[in-house]
């Protein structure tokens, strides 16, 4: 069950990450590094007030999304009511979101699609390499030991 579960979380982290960036991957300028971004303001291919807007958008209703959603997986259809169940389950469902995101989108989605290459900025590196991935998904798997428990919680405390 939990298997099932965590593909539905991924396929809902995957879905709202294509969602975002389904009018052309210009929409999640944000996700860039820093000189891709500048370019494509430079070149016009995006406003500098409009993708800070995006970005502030997305950083509220995507982490809501994905807490409300695996508050419901642990609460509601496991029905967790111990503090220890939950947050073993949430750091589960973290740690394997935070390793997907890293390898299966950014070094898999993003670094084979030719979707992810904005015109003007092909000359510029935008796929994070295996170090800065492994960097990045290492502290983040260190910040989701107290963010499970967070959540963990918040499970316990509303159900």
């Amino acid at each position: 069950m939990i298997a099932l579960q965590m593909l539905s979380y991924l396929a809902l982290f995957t879905g709202a990450v294509a969602f975002i960036i389904r009018g052309g991957a210009v929409n999640g300028l944000y996700f860039y590094p820093k000189p891709v971004r500048e370019r494509a303001f430079a070149i016009g291919l995006a406003d500098r007030a409009e993708t800070a807007r995006k970005r502030k958008r997305f950083f509220i209703w995507f982490p809501l999304l994905m807490l409300v959603a695996l508050v419901f997986i642990i609460g509601v259809w496991n029905g967790v009511r111990d503090l220890k169940t939950a947050y073993l389950q949430t750091l589960l469902f973290l740690e394997v979101m935070n390793w997907y995101d890293g390898i299966v989108i950014d070094r898999l989605w993003v670094g084979h699609s030719k979707f992810w290459v904005l015109p003007g900025t092909e000359d510029l590196p935008f796929v994070k390499t295996w170090k800065e991935v492994l960097i990045k998904r290492t502290l983040g798997s260190a910040a989701y030991v107290g963010i499970a428990a967070a959540v963990a919680l918040l499970v316990v405390w509303i159900f």
